[in-house]
C-alpha cells in the first residue's frame, strides 16, 4: 500500500512532485500531520536527514521519505550495516570526537553507508557474524537484489536467504559451525524479531528507501559482501 493513498490535497501532490524533481523539501506547501495519517512530518524529516543522494526515479517519494526516517532516525540501521564504528562517520563529522577534529556538523560517511561488513564476532565456534550489504545492486533492488516479498520474509521471520551462517556443530563437524541451540537458518545479531512487529507499510517504506540509496560495491567477489553495481 503506497502512502500516496493518504494524500488529500492537490497542493500536497504538487509538493511531492517538487521532491521528485530533486528539491527534497516540503517547505513550499506545509501540511498538518493528520493529512497523511500522521506521517507527513516523518516524510519531510526523512528527506532532511538522508545522508546520501537519493534516486527517486520510478519511486513513490512519500515512501522514500518515510523509509529514510525509519532507517536513519528510528532504526539506526547504519550503525550495524557499516564496515566499522570508526568509519560510520567522516572524521570531521564524527560527533564522538572533540573539536577541532569534529566540525560541529554530523556527517555520515557516504563511502560506507549501509554497505555492511561489520564483524560482530563469533557464536562460540569460530563463525563470525558479519553485517550484510543493504544497498541495491545493478537491478535496483536492495540487499543485493532481494525482492520485496523476500525482504518481507527476512524481516518477519529472520530467514537467512544468503545462507551465510554455517551448519550446527556436531560430533563430526567441530569447526566453522554454530553450536546448539543457535539456528543456522536464521539471521543472528540482526534484530529481526523487533522489525517483525512493523506494519507492511513501514517495511515497504524501508525497502523503497533502500532501493533509492547509492550502491556500495564492497570487497571483490567472491566475498559475500560484494555487490554488482554495474
Amino acid at each position: 500500500m503506497k502512502l500516496t493513498q493518504f494524500l488529500k490535497a492537490a497542493g500536497t501532490v504538487a509538493a511531492l512532485a517538487a521532491i521528485a524533481m530533486g528539491g527534497y523539501s516540503l517547505s513550499a506547501t506545509r501540511v498538518k500531520a493528520d493529512d497523511w495519517g500522521g506521517d507527513a512530518w516523518r516524510v519531510e524529516r526523512g528527506f532532511a536527514i538522508a545522508p546520501v543522494s537519493l534516486n527517486l526515479k520510478g519511486k513513490d517519494p512519500a515512501l522514500v521519505g518515510l523509509g529514510s526516517y525509519l532507517v536513519n532516525a528510528a532504526g539506526d540501521c547504519n550503525s550495524c550495516h557499516t564496515s566499522s564504528p570508526q568509519l560510520e562517520y567522516t572524521a570531521a563529522g564524527n560527533p564522538y570526537l572533540l573539536p577541532p577534529i569534529f566540525s560541529g556538523k554530523i556527517q555520515v560517511n557516504p563511502a560506507t553507508y549501509l554497505g555492511g561488513g561489520q564483524d560482530f564476532g563469533n557464536l562460540g565456534a569460530g563463525s563470525d557474524i558479519i553485517s550484510r550489504n543493504l544497498t541495491p545492486d545493478k537491478t535496483g533492488l536492495p540487499e543485493g537484489g532481494h525482492t520485496f516479498s523476500q525482504f518481507l520474509a527476512i524481516m518477519r521471520t529472520g530467514v537467512d536467504m544468503d545462507h551465510q551462517h554455517p551448519s550446527n556443530c556436531s560430533a563430526t563437524v567441530t569447526t566453522n559451525c554454530v553450536p546448539f541451540p543457535f539456528n543456522p537458518n536464521l539471521l543472528q545479531i540482526m534484530p529481526w524479531p523487533t522489525f517483525s512487529n512493523m506494519s507492511d507499510g513501514d517495511l515497504l517504506a524501508i525497502y523503497t528507501y533502500l532501493s533509492a540509496v547509492p550502491c556500495i560495491a564492497g570487497p571483490p567477489a567472491p566475498s559475500p559482501l560484494h555487490n554488482d553495481c554495474k
